[in-house]
């Protein structure tokens, strides 16, 4: 099985940054693609970015272009979230994920591409 632990959040001012980081472990880690997810409080879980995990494809949703940077280690089996220029509205909990099937990147803004979830981390954006 495919263990998922996220670290990194925080809670930061407006304009702040933090870096969200997904440490994977488990024999069976292969993915083709790890995302970022994120739920804030009564809403539904959305997607943030995705990336391949062999060759940095990207995408991004588009209220994090410009801000948010995927990107991934595969030696130390971790990917990470640059997050800058943060605002109130990216409070939430954040989730990272991986996937094994194949597809271009762009598919990946679906939950259900993705096997296996971390239990989350908190992100808090002060006004």
């Amino acid at each position: 099985q495919v263990q998922l632990v996220e670290s990194g959040g925080g809670l930061v001012q407006t304009g702040g940054s933090l870096r969200l980081s997904c440490a994977a472990s488990g024999r069976t880690f292969s993915p083709y693609v790890m995302g970022w997810f994120r739920q804030a409080p009564g809403k539904e879980r959305e997607f943030v970015a995705a990336i391949t995990w062999y060759n940095s494809n990207t995408v991004y949703a588009d209220f994090v272009k410009g801000r948010f940077t995927i990107s991934r280690d595969n030696t130390k089996k971790t990917v990470y979230l640059q997050m800058n220029s943060l605002k109130p509205e990216d409070t939430a909990v954040h989730f990272c994920a991986s996937g094994s099937s194949y597809g271009p990147v762009s598919r990946f803004t679906q939950r259900g591409h993705y096997d296996a979830w971390g239990q989350g981390t908190q992100v808090t954006v002060s006004s």
